[in-house]
């Protein structure tokens, strides 16, 4: 009998929420098939089958959480099962059992073709006991989507609602309505993670908030002068770029404290974290070596990991070594916030909305122009709000001017 446990994915984790069996006991399976959905504090991940065999039973039940090397279910391999003794054979009599009888009696064998689909949705469906094979994907890729189960689900509905007689008139008058009870939503999964993570970083770094805005006229200037071009760069890889060469002349904000050594570790490499706004809610992405990277390749990094982010399928490396995280929260139209450290990080910076407005220019002559509030939270143990000032005029300057920007990569 093997034992399935929950082991170590990669990430340094301890501990995991187990949020749903992918099998039953019966169920046969098959060497690498997704066993169970574990949730740690970064990710959702799937735990393969060791072996093929059939699973016996589950010892743990979804929505506990269990430390690393805890037993959650037991399999049967193949050729494991011990031969039962031989009985002494009976006289053979004439069988009057329908063959359906018999083969009803053969163990579940699970089919094992999963649709694409994130956690998240897999978790509307379940709620709402749907079964997500059923439901037909709306995106090319096959991946089905919430909107695909909240449309399966309305559709389910709906034949209910045409044939439901229609209530008859009553000239009782009306007994008062029973307060509906509130609409309940589990906290936990990466919900519950993402809280723990912000409250020990509220919690333990004195945070400080400083704002600031950038003129980004002369960047939109040049993203249209390489559009014509044929060349589509993002805002943000410029942003990256610009932070990496600010990070280098302040490394204050690339490092991490060490109380209990009492140091602050200037770290040398540069991974910018990106915070992604997804399904399953608040995901890091990491650009790893952020310094070695042209805007372009910048660019294509950032494309891919928000891609990713969106669809469920970062790796665990793409999540973890960030050295400074970024929240580029512009689009969805922010103005201002005061955003909580990525812990253990030193600082982090919220990008919004850029407006156009009326500025005075060198020449004293009032002009259109885009600008664009920053705000920036830093750790006030290893840094002042001198340095924060300092940092963020580097940094604006480097985008106000974009041509200096491209000498500092020289």
């Amino acid at each position: 009998m093997l034992e399935v446990k929950l082991h170590d994915i990669g990430e340094g984790m301890t501990e995991g929420e187990i949020l749903h069996y992918l099998v039953k006991p019966g169920d046969e399976v098959k060497t690498d098939q997704p066993l169970v959905e574990v949730q740690t504090d970064k990710m959702v991940a799937e735990l393969p089958s060791p072996a093929a065999g059939i699973v016996k039973e589950i010892i743990v039940e979804a929505g506990t959480t269990v430390q690393v090397g805890t037993t959650l279910l037991y399999i049967e391999a193949e050729g494991s099962a011990q031969a039962a003794p031989e009985q002494p054979k009976q006289p053979e009599e004439p069988s009057t059992a329908p063959v359906a009888e018999k083969q009803e009696s053969r163990p579940f064998v699970s089919s094992f073709n999963r649709v694409l689909a994130t956690p998240y949705t897999r978790k509307i469906a379940r709620d709402h006991n749907i079964d997500i094979e059923q439901v037909l994907p709306s995106d090319p890729s096959g991946r089905v989507t919430e909107e695909d189960v909240y449309r399966f689900l309305e559709q389910k509905k709906a034949p209910a609602i045409a044939v439901a007689e229609k209530p008859a008139a009553s000239t009782a008058p009306a007994a008062s309505q029973p307060t509906e009870a509130p609409e309940e939503i589990p906290f936990r999964g990466l919900r519950k993670q993402i809280a723990k993570k912000m409250t020990k970083s509220l919690y333990t770094i004195p945070h400080v908030t400083h704002f600031d805005e950038v003129n980004m006229t002369n960047l939109m200037k040049l993203r249209e002068e390489l559009k014509v071009a044929g060349q589509s760069v993002s805002v943000t890889a410029f942003f990256v770029k610009a932070l990496v060469i600010a990070l280098k002349d302040f490394p204050i904000f690339n490092a991490e404290l060490d109380e209990e050594n009492e140091k602050i570790l200037l770290k040398k490499n540069y991974n910018i974290g990106l915070a992604v706004d997804t399904e399953d809610g608040l995901i890091v992405a990491v650009v790893h070596d952020a310094d070695k990277k042209s805007i372009k390749e910048l660019h294509q990094d950032i494309k891919r990991l928000n891609e990713q982010a969106r669809a469920g399928q970062l790796s665990s490396k793409d999540m973890k070594g960030s050295t400074f995280t970024i929240s580029n929260v512009g689009p969805l139209g922010s103005t201002g916030a005061t955003p909580i450290i990525n812990y253990p990080e030193t600082a982090l910076v919220a990008f919004h909305k850029t407006k156009k407005v009326p500025i005075v220019n060198e020449q004293d002559e009032i002009v259109i122009g885009h600008m664009m509030n920053l705000s920036m939270s830093f750790d006030h143990r290893v840094a002042d709000g001198g340095t924060a000032v300092a940092f963020t005029n580097r940094f604006a300057g480097l985008i106000e001017q974009p041509n200096t920007l491209m000498l500092e990569m020289i």
